[in-house]
C-alpha cells in the first residue's frame, strides 16, 4: 500500500514538473513571448454498439461460454493453456454468477489433492477444501473430495470454468 502512494506521489511531483514555465518573460534579450494557448472546444461523447468483426472466420477464439461448457464436461478446450501445481498457489480472486470472493491455494497435501479454500463465497464455492491439476485442468474439490467445479487455463492469470451448478467462474490475480 506504501508503494502504491510513493508511486503515485511521484506521477504528481513529474506531472507538475511539466507544468513549470521555462521563459522569463521579458529577461531574455531577443527571445519573443508566445501567447498562452486557448482552450478548445471539446466534442461530446457518442456510445453505442460496435459492429461485429469484418475478419476471416475462425480468426478470433470461440466465446467463452462455449469453452466453458466444455470444461464441464470434463475436457479441456484446445485453447487451453498448460497449468501447473506451482503456478496455482497463492491468493486468486474469484467471479462467479456475478459475485467476487478470494480463494487460496496451497502444495500441502490433503486427500488426493491440496489443500485450499475460500472467503466471502457463495453457492457451492463455500465448501471447497482441495484442489488438483489434471491435464490441463484444475479440479476443485470440497473436504469430502467430490468435484466443485472445473477450470482452465486462458491467460497467463486467468483461468475460466464452471462450478457443479453449471454457472461460469474465472480466477485471475
Amino acid at each position: 500500500m506504501k508503494l502504491k502512494y510513493a508511486a503515485t506521489g511521484v506521477a504528481v511531483l513529474l506531472s507538475l514538473a511539466g507544468c513549470q514555465r521555462t521563459s522569463f518573460s521579458g529577461a531574455d534579450s531577443g527571445a519573443s513571448s508566445l501567447p498562452p494557448l486557448e482552450a478548445q472546444p471539446v466534442p461530446s461523447v457518442q456510445s453505442g454498439q460496435l459492429p461485429p468483426p469484418s475478419g476471416a472466420p475462425g480468426q478470433f477464439p470461440a466465446a467463452p461460454q462455449a469453452a466453458t461448457q466444455t470444461a464441464a464436461a470434463g475436457v479441456a478446450p484446445a485453447t487451453a493453456l498448460d497449468v501447473t501445481k506451482e503456478s496455482m498457489v497463492g491468493n486468486w480472486r474469484v467471479s462467479s454468477a456475478g459475485a467476487s470472493c478470494d480463494m487460496f491455494l496451497t502444495l500441502t497435501n490433503l486427500g488426493s489433492g491440496s489443500r485450499g479454500g475460500t472467503r466471502g463465497c457463495a453457492g457451492p464455492l463455500t465448501a471447497m477444501g482441495s484442489w488438483e491439476v489434471s491435464g490441463k485442468q484444475v479440479v476443485l474439490k470440497d473436504r469430502s473430495g467430490n468435484e466443485l467445479g472445473r477450470l482452465y487455463k486462458t491467460a497467463d492469470a486467468r483461468f475460466d470454468g464452471t462450478v457443479s451448478t453449471g454457472q461460469p467462474i474465472s480466477l485471475s490475480r
